[in-house]
């Protein structure tokens, strides 16, 4: 990965990226320092401290690790899904670069709220500005969400990051990479978070709620995993609704207290389309709607994920996975739900009918 020359700073000796600062931090900022408060929310809590302790990423952590004994920390961009660690690195990071004051050098800024282009000509700019007072080193701005920023934001942002990259270093974090500018994204080291695997969220959920003293069952187990879908903090936070709402949490806690529909009012709801006459079916989809208080797109969530799983002829099985993403789309934009539920209906007639002929 290539950075830019300037990025280097003129005396390593007085930067924060030392030896004697990397063994300071590790002193006074031991790895359960901020499990202490029991009034935070669980991801809060359980926030990884150091680059050690961020689940997963260990080839993106140890690569950024390299870039600070270096002295070579490029301005960076972290995209992917939520709950899968950005924003814990780099607040891991700014840790392990500054000790126990790393919030005096950091602004830290969500850009869904302060997304226009005031927020770059003066927040930004004005905290880009200053250097840091007894040290040659860098301060750090930390971008969330930036996604969301305006057009007109991204391209003063450009001009900032081109302009006081002595004085600071920026990290973008987005979901989604294609709404950041190139010319913001050719300024910066990128870093992929994928989801991510269920064997590690699995690791942390299970050291937690043993730290918690959660009464958690086998099943409940597996249904937080798997809606948890490689999101740490989706998992963590279920886990907490579930503890404060239940003595026990299983499978059926989880799928209640989430909203999410039951696994098993799905497998009747696919059993039915593919057995039942219209009518019947349709009605009974609709009761279970009102009884449950399911929305459709819940359903068809559960519905795609069933039909991924069971035995089906494979042309069958693509033709209704193909029709369900497309009604899903619908509905998002506003189409009419019974008018949707009737159209996914006739489809898994017609996937039987395909079905049965090959």
């Amino acid at each position: 990965m290539d950075t830019d020359e300037d990025i280097r700073m003129s005396d390593p000796e007085d930067t924060p990226f030392s030896a004697s600062s990397k063994g300071k931090e590790r002193a006074v900022d031991p790895p359960h320092a901020a499990y202490d408060d029991d009034n935070l929310p669980w991801v809060e809590k359980y926030r990884p401290v150091t680059l050690d302790d961020v689940v997963s990423h260990k080839d993106i952590t140890s690569t950024i690790e390299k870039f600070i004994e270096a002295n070579r920390l490029p301005h960076l961009l972290f995209y992917g899904p939520p709950g899968t660690g950005k924003t814990s690195t780099i607040l891991a990071v700014a840790r392990r670069i500054y000790g126990k004051d790393y919030k005096k050098q950091i602004l830290e800024l969500n850009a869904s709220d302060d997304r226009g282009i005031d927020v770059v000509r003066e927040q930004i700019k004005n905290f880009a500005e200053t250097r840091t007072l007894f040290s040659k080193g860098f301060k750090l701005i930390i971008l969330d969400e930036a996604d969301m920023m305006t057009t007109a934001a991204q391209a003063a942002l450009r001009r900032v990051i081109e302009q006081y990259t002595k004085n600071v270093r920026f990290c973008i974090i987005c979901n989604y990479v294609n709404k950041i500018v190139p010319a913001i994204q050719s300024r910066c080291t990128r870093f992929r978070f994928s989801p991510l695997p269920i064997p590690e969220v699995e690791k942390r959920l299970n050291s937690v709620i043993e730290a918690e003293g959660v009464k958690l069952t086998e099943d409940g187990r597996k249904a937080l995993l798997k809606l948890s879908k490689g999101d740490m903090r989706r998992a963590l936070n279920v886990a907490q609704a579930c503890h404060a709402a239940y003595d026990i949490t299983g499978e059926t806690e989880v799928y209640n207290c989430t909203g999410n529909p039951h696994p098993a009012d799905i497998a009747t709801i696919v059993n039915s389309m593919f057995a039942d006459e219209f009518t019947t079916s349709y009605k009974m989809i609709m009761a279970m709607k009102t009884e449950r208080g399911l929305a459709l797109q819940d359903l068809l969530i559960g519905t795609y994920e069933y039909i991924e799983e069971i035995e089906f002829k494979s042309n069958a099985r693509i033709y209704l996975l193909d029709f369900i993403a497309t009604t899903e789309h619908r509905l998002s934009t506003g189409a009419n739900e019974k008018i949707q539920l009737t159209a996914l209906l006739g489809a898994f007639k017609n996937a039987v009918e395909l079905s049965s002929r090959s």
